[in-house]
């Protein structure tokens, strides 16, 4: 008899595992309580615009590269238009830098705007990110929870981070291993404040943390995303949600939109039932939440796995976003401007010093009605100024939003002059609108800090309860979160087998 999964949650960890077991025979029924999919990567439609409603930047789409082997994997095209600037970075004092996907490239900007004296620098992010992708795409198993997975993970990768071929000649064989307990600063040079704030910038936005906190070894990954092939997709990211649930459902599986669930209780010896919002009950032998860990708490009836016990109130040092999405008139907008931008103003990063702003393009008329583009724009905030406002001073909660968005609106301005005359919707959204619209807890987004290899979670809470999305390794970013996903099912997968095989 073929297992019953119930995935809750249609974010792009979910959705990647569903496809998976689907494609393995097992029933799968995916419960989404929203309207669409892709949870925090998904779109949103408002007034003729069509919003991505967090993630903005589909990386990864190299041949090769995780995208690329993802849909080869499930035969999906995702139809996607490469783009050679990855993003523009303006730093202060007005001075620019283009991240350019092409490795020549890039190599002659960062040399001529941050110095030779970072080329050692991107020497080693490069090569250590080329050797971490091709380790990543064989779904190690990693944090090991299991006797198996430590076992799994001798056979399959030990071995091999202890000397990766990339340095298995050079003079320091294990520079890999002592970047697992070091961070990105290590291998900073000393007084290149430049580039220090370049880097900083960037690793903020794709690992939540600075080079001074982030492992070297999530930092150098998360740096290369640019790299690995930008791209631009009709519709915004969320089209690619739509393509995996097009997929599970042809692989056998059942994708439920507006089923909120509210609880999840365990149903003696060996099946758990999920319950929705609209009474709908689900009975599964296993049970995949695509959800923060705040979230599962509160779903969990009965026992409570042990890791959720030890979960503090509310995050301590993530993030949450404040967002405007913005409609403008295509009409101050050169033809040639970069789609992405990264304002950077100063220091501390985050709370609107370093903004990301991203442009729908002129060929997807999907985006926006006739003659205006669509504007998405998001800085890093703390959640708990946002609540207590929120919770004790409504006032003072409307007086700190409007200050966000004249910040976040200086910087649109600094990218695209006379983009504030020209816009013909301004709607803001804090970490309040983030749990009201994604139900993510606080309005938490971004997953944890990568400051440690252990920081991230393991996929398993107890035999039949299990998680992907942000919080799992490998951690933020879509494709980090589908070889999330894909690394699930495997898991699962290989506990089936060897259990029919006992049996």
């Amino acid at each position: 008899m073929n297992r019953k999964a119930v995935i809750i949650g249609a974010g792009f960890g979910g959705l990647a595992a569903a496809a998976e077991l689907a494609r393995a025979a097992w029933d799968v029924t995916v419960l989404e309580a929203h309207i669409y999919p892709g949870g925090c990567a998904g779109t949103f439609y408002h007034q003729g615009y069509t919003f991505e409603a967090g993630a903005t930047l589909a990386g990864g789409f190299l041949p090769g590269g995780p995208m690329d082997m993802i849909g080869e994997h499930f035969d999906i095209d995702w139809q996607a238009r490469p783009d050679p600037l990855a993003m523009q970075v303006h730093l202060p004092e007005h001075e620019t830098i283009n991240r350019w996907s092409n490795a020549d490239k890039w190599h002659d900007e960062r040399k001529h705007k941050l110095g030779g004296q970072g080329e050692p620098f991107w020497e080693w992010q490069e090569r250590t990110a080329d050797a971490l992708w091709a380790f990543a795409l064989q779904l190690p198993h990693w944090p090991p929870q299991t006797l198996s997975d430590y076992q799994s993970l001798i056979r399959s990768g030990m071995e091999w981070i202890w000397t990766p071929t990339h340095v298995r000649n050079s003079r320091k064989p294990r520079t890999m291993v002592a970047d697992g307990f070091r961070s990105v600063a290590a291998h900073l040079p000393a007084r290149a404040d430049k580039l220090r704030l370049f880097v900083d910038a960037q690793l903020l936005i794709a690992s939540q943390t600075t080079s001074q906190f982030a492992n070297a070894l999530y930092g150098a990954v998360a740096l290369d995303l640019p790299r690995q092939g930008v791209v631009h997709l009709e519709g915004g990211i969320g089209s690619m949600a739509s393509k995996l649930v097009e997929k599970i459902e042809q692989y056998g599986g059942v994708v439920h939109m507006r089923h909120e669930v509210i609880r999840v209780i365990h149903k003696p010896p060996d099946a758990t039932e999920v319950h929705t919002k609209h009474n709908a009950a689900f009975t599964a032998d296993i049970v995949i939440f695509n959800l923060p860990p705040w979230n599962i708490v509160s779903l969990v009836q009965g026992a409570i796995p042990t890791k959720l016990r030890k979960l503090p109130t509310q995050p301590q040092d993530s993030w949450g976003a404040f967002m405007l999405y913005l409609g403008v008139d295509e009409s101050v907008i050169p033809s040639d401007l970069p789609l992405h931008h990264q304002v950077i103003t100063r220091e501390p990063l985050g709370e609107g010093n370093s903004v990301f702003i991203s442009l729908s393009p002129a060929w997807d008329k999907r985006r926006a009605p006739k003659s205006r583009r669509a504007l998405t724009v998001s800085t890093h905030t703390k959640l708990s100024p946002w609540w207590l406002l929120f919770e004790g001073d409504p006032q003072g909660y409307e007086a700190r939003k409007a200050t966000y968005q004249a910040h976040l609106l200086s910087a649109v301005e600094h990218a695209i002059p006379g983009a504030q005359g020209a816009l013909d919707l301004i709607m803001p959204a804090t970490p309040i609108t983030f749990q009201r619209f994604t139900r993510r807890a606080w309005g938490w987004v971004g997953g944890f800090p990568q400051t440690s290899l252990f920081r991230p979670w393991g996929p398993r809470l107890t035999r039949d309860l299990w998680m992907v999305g942000d919080s799992i390794f490998p951690g933020q970013s879509v494709p980090a979160v589908m070889l999330g996903g894909l690394r699930t099912a495997a898991a699962l997968l290989t506990e089936n087998a060897s259990s029919t095989a006992i049996h």
